[in-house]
């Protein structure tokens, strides 16, 4: 099996990129940072793989491995490292429930209303924008005390972390966690604080325009 070619991957704030490298045989290669102005797949490059032509999208060997959560197990299982991003035993069931959590309960509302001023006059949903306001007060209200230390369940940064990094960088920029949520704010610092993370926030910020509702002057 060859190496990974990332066709198109999606960083955890609004940017593109395509890449292309030499594995080691057991690790993917690493992806080198894109500047701004670097051309990106056209829709139909990615939909001669995924009809929906949407990211994330990886290519191993010619064969698409779709979304985040599949490319994720997908390298855990072909290209192991040090660390298991879905542990076994006990804790794999407490993973991939957080990862849905913070995908469906966090990244879905959050998209809800960062992408409402995109639609054209007269077509804006006001009703959907709070409830889904709503629906992030109360993710975050039940979360809150649910977390492990450092991490989202314990001292490993896995699978639940890659999920909760983008969901919580974003919704707090579209619906604040605010002061009365310590333990969620302070997963959030640590999240971004991460090497990985913060590799990711930082690169992407020339990208920042291109939030819909205009990225916030932190973070």
């Amino acid at each position: 099996m060859e190496s990974p070619a990332v066709v198109a991957r999606r960083l955890s704030d609004m940017r593109e990129l395509i890449g292309e490298g030499e594995g080691d045989g057991r690790r993917p290669p690493a992806v080198p940072p894109v500047e701004p102005g670097t051309a990106i797949p056209s829709p139909g490059r990615m939909k001669r793989h995924w009809p929906f032509g949407k990211f994330p999208m990886l290519l191993d060997d010619g064969e698409p491995i779709i979304e985040t959560t599949p490319i994720i197990e997908y390298l855990d299982a072909h290209y192991p490292g040090e660390n298991r991003w879905i542990p076994p035993g006990e804790m794999e069931q407490r993973v991939r429930f957080l990862d849905r959590f913070f995908d469906l309960h966090v990244m879905e509302n959050m998209s809800k209303i960062s992408t409402d001023p995109l639609r054209p006059d007269g077509a804006r949903d006001e009703f959907g924008v709070q409830k889904a306001r709503d629906n992030l007060n109360i993710a975050y209200d039940w979360i809150e005390g649910q977390l492990g230390d450092p991490w989202g369940v314990g001292e490993k940064f896995t699978l639940a972390d890659c999920a909760a990094a983008p969901s919580l960088f974003y919704a707090d920029w579209v619906e604040p966690i605010g002061d009365t949520r310590p333990q969620l704010a302070a997963y959030r610092a640590r999240l971004l604080a991460h090497p990985a993370v913060a590799r990711a926030v930082d690169e992407g910020r020339p990208y920042r325009h291109y939030f819909p509702r205009g990225a916030p002057d932190r973070d």
